[in-house]
């Protein structure tokens, strides 16, 4: 068994109930294999995104992305927090997510949030098919990104992604960084969210 089967396999969640086994191993890693993902994988990522569902099939999501040692690359990477610039810079590829905010006749797309946030769990279904993991970052200064891409002001930059091949050295993080990326995964009981007849939260 090689470092990065070893990684994906220790990460399978427990789940009460048997899910679809990409779902099971899909987690968001903060160190990378150092290799840059192949032009084809790239474009399967977003052509994952280009089939997910949106209402009315208006496909509000735009992305903006850059591989390590490109000047998009340092632009989305100054952006970040503190706390993402401490891992992230291993990623090979990082990336903007962002919706447009208003339908065509100026009105407010309620639903744009949702059908991104849609886009991109067809995205990461697609890269756990390829051994890729894809990490998602709120944590980000949003304005100074839309002002450094000049992103028209009806587009919001939802999120940042850091994208790459499992594996990668785990000794290069910080050790707590270590500490949660080795940590058994958890999630709140299904009884918690998921209300059967009445609300019960």
């Amino acid at each position: 068994m090689n470092d990065e089967e070893k990684i994906r396999l220790e990460n399978i969640a427990d789940t009460e109930y048997e899910i679809f086994p990409l779902l099971k191993q899909r987690y968001s890693p903060r160190i990378f294999k150092e290799n840059f993902l192949t032009e084809t994988h790239t474009h399967q990522l977003f052509e994952a995104v280009r089939w997910a569902p949106s209402s009315n099939n208006l496909q509000p999501w735009r992305f903006i992305y850059g591989e390590r040692g490109t000047d998009a690359y340092k632009e989305i990477f100054d952006c970040l927090s503190d706390f993402n610039k401490s891992w992230a810079g291993n990623a090979p590829l990082l990336v903007l997510a962002i919706y447009k905010t208003n339908l065509d006749n100026g009105d407010k797309n309620f639903h744009a949030p949702y059908d991104l946030g849609l886009s991109l769990s067809n995205m990461a279904v697609q890269a756990q098919y390829l051994g890729i993991g894809i990490h998602h970052m709120a944590g980000l200064d949003w304005k100074q990104a839309e002002k450094t891409f000049n992103v028209p002001n009806e587009y919001h930059i939802a999120s940042a992604l850091a994208i790459g091949y499992y594996g990668g050295d785990i000794d290069k993080l910080s050790d707590d960084l270590k500490v949660q990326e080795e940590a058994d995964r958890k999630r709140m009981p299904l009884s918690s969210f998921a209300f059967n007849r009445s609300w019960n939260g």
